[in-house]
């Protein structure tokens, strides 16, 4: 499984983006993201950024990884999921759309 980290873009030159990943200075490859500027957010899996974030998003998904780090060792959630938990569930817009057209089947 491969899990996104949110990460800080310290600086930028060309496609790689310096970063600090727990505690230690990494490279990304920006390729995927070029509107990327230093002080952006990003969603970067395996070394490689796939997403420019809000900081209000980047925060959240922190804060869920944080609960799953605390639950994995025993702990709790606590409210990091709070968002999630007030709502309903939600299809991804595509199986909606497919939903509201009739389609109840692949």
């Amino acid at each position: 499984m491969c899990l996104g980290i949110p990460v800080q873009l310290l600086a930028v030159e060309g496609i790689r983006g310096d970063v600090i990943m727990d505690g230690r200075p990494e490279l990304i490859d920006l390729s995927l993201t070029p509107e990327a500027r230093p002080g952006d957010w990003v969603l970067s899996f395996l070394g490689a950024a796939r997403e420019v974030l809000t900081p209000e998003a980047a925060a959240q998904i922190t804060a869920a990884l944080g609960a799953l780090r605390s639950l994995m060792a025993g702990g709790d959630l606590g409210d990091a999921f709070a968002d999630l938990e007030a709502r309903p569930p939600q299809l991804p817009p595509h199986l909606q759309a497919a939903l509201d057209a009739g389609k109840t089947e692949a």
